[in-house]
């Protein structure tokens, strides 16, 4: 098991910060990738952020109605696997076939 945190993302040009209207998950509850996590509201628009990953949230590192900067901690999850998902391909050399028959006109 790991933790991972989730920084607030850059949510448009020109906004350095967001404050958080509500958390749709509590500490313990387990989320599932792209689920809805959190609304957020910016000078320009209110948004919902959805989770980036599997997981168990361990930590949320803002209340509600409290601002935070662009980078800044936003949530922490507890997750299984941490590492690279998927495998590297194995090289392999080119099998070329050659055509030792000329075709028939």
């Amino acid at each position: 098991m790991a933790e991972v945190t989730f920084p607030l993302p850059d949510l448009g040009e020109g906004l350095i910060s967001a404050r958080v209207l509500e958390w749709l998950v509590a500490e313990g509850d387990w989320v599932e990738r792209n689920a809805p996590l959190v609304e957020l509201e910016t000078t320009k628009s209110a948004v919902e952020i959805p989770s980036p990953q599997s997981g168990r949230v361990a930590r949320l590192h803002v209340g509600e109605d409290e601002e935070l900067a662009v980078g800044a901690p936003l949530v922490t999850f507890t997750v299984e696997d941490a590492g690279i998902v998927g495998t590297v391909p194995e090289e392999r050399k080119p099998h070329r076939r050659v055509r030792l028959t000329l075709p028939e006109d």
